[in-house]
């Protein structure tokens, strides 16, 4: 089994967490499908040297992720450490620094501030490749429609591909700082109805919007897109007495469903 079409580089830990920073990297390129199930990791010794970490580091973290079955290894020459599921648990993200819930009203607003505009530099730098990768991604979400799991997954993916589409480095950074900060707030959005195709239709709205290009149709489409977790993160904070609103743009309440996003 060949390695991933582009072949997987992995960047320097430091922290001293630095088993949980390995399993945060790794599980970040699988739920971006930058690594797919049946692709191979690289050796050993070479992400040792890629996370600057030392080879027992390394085994530490995949043994994490055998005993969560999100990998396998197999011995012989054609053996190795393949992706055996790209659903990641909840658990293996939490091995990094919790989400605490003071702190939920913060990234949502973080991420009313930053993916809107994320999402306009994304409609003058993507390629039309980016486009399509966008429209796999809401496919898979069609097909996988009765997997809440998968599905909110892909939605991560989603909207990591937004940022992607950029081409630039430091705002997949920013992106994928805080989409890993979201997984508290989208566990409550587990509660909630389940309603995926609502999700599938603002999707395929971003896109129309993207493609498009105008700013105004794009801004319309992520104050739609983000309310979601906006509007059901305003009802916990109401439930526990809390006058600080999340939402900072009028009507997202009455317009959004839960689908994830």
């Amino acid at each position: 089994m060949a390695y991933p079409p582009r072949a997987m580089r992995f960047r320097p830990v430091t922290t001293r967490r630095v088993v949980e920073a390995v399993v945060e990297q790794i599980t970040d390129a699988i739920r971006a499908g930058e690594l797919k199930v049946k692709d191979r990791l690289p050796p050993e010794r070479t992400m040792a040297a890629q996370f600057e970490v030392s080879r027992p580091t390394v085994r530490a973290a995949i043994k994490l992720l055998v005993d969560a079955g999100v990998v396998e290894t197999r011995p012989g020459s054609h053996g190795g450490t393949f992706v055996r599921s790209d659903v990641i648990s909840r658990d293996i993200l939490r091995e990094g620094a919790p989400l605490h819930i003071g702190e939920v009203t913060d990234v949502l607003k973080a991420r009313r501030l930053l993916e809107p505009r994320v999402a306009q530099l994304a409609a003058v730098e993507a390629a039309d490749a980016d486009f399509e990768a966008l429209r796999a991604v809401t496919e898979l979400q069609r097909r996988h429609r009765s997997e809440r799991a998968r599905f909110l997954q892909l939605d991560h993916r989603f909207h990591l591909g937004i940022a992607q589409a950029t081409h630039n480095t430091m705002v997949v950074t920013l992106m994928r700082q805080l989409l890993r900060r979201l997984g508290l707030a989208q566990e409550l959005a587990l509660r909630s109805p389940w309603e995926p195709d609502w999700a599938i239709d603002v999707h395929e709205q971003t896109i129309a919007a993207l493609v498009s290009g105008d700013p105004i149709q794009i801004e319309a489409v992520m104050d739609r897109h983000l309310g979601y977790l906006e509007s059901i993160w305003d009802e916990e904070m109401r439930a526990r007495g809390s006058r600080i609103p999340v939402q900072l743009s009028p009507g997202i309440a009455s317009t959004v469903k839960e689908g994830g996003s």
